[in-house]
């Protein structure tokens, strides 16, 4: 049995539609899914390094936060050692001024007080003079 010319027609039109779509639909639809598949796996990478770098970039600025902490507590303990240090020096400096005005005022009380029993015992002697002049009416004389 010899096909018959019709047949041999539908066959060429079916290749020629096959080759048609092939070429017209097909491959451009596989390149198009070829390069998003590639768009992709290119973004994904590029995702992955970003989060890699970021995760880097995150320990490095936590590493530094701590070290600059650490040099802060350093700086404020020498701060607050040094500031101590300076208050004590003020407090024995306070002290000794204190103890020295205690000292010079203790000195000039011992002067006032001499000075005033001074006074009353020449008061005193003055008054008992005064007072046995009256008692004996004449004049008696301080040797």
């Amino acid at each position: 049995m010899i096909p018959d010319l019709t047949v041999i027609w539908v066959i060429g039109l079916v290749l020629l539609l096959a080759w048609m779509l092939n070429r017209l639909l097909i491959k451009p639809l596989t390149n198009v899914m070829e390069a998003r598949a590639r768009a992709i796996r290119s973004a994904r990478e590029l995702a992955e390094l970003a989060l890699a770098k970021a995760a880097e970039a995150t320990t490095e600025l936590e590493t530094k936060t701590a070290a600059v902490r650490t040099k802060i507590y350093q700086q404020m303990d020498e701060n607050r050692r040094e500031l101590l240090a300076r208050r004590g020096e003020i407090l024995d400096e306070t002290r000794r001024d204190a103890e020295a005005n205690l000292a010079d005022a203790k000195e000039r009380l011992k002067a006032q007080t001499a000075e005033a029993r001074a006074q009353l015992e020449r008061d005193a002697e003055a008054l008992g003079l005064a007072a046995a002049e009256r008692v004996l009416g004449r004049k008696i004389s301080s040797n």
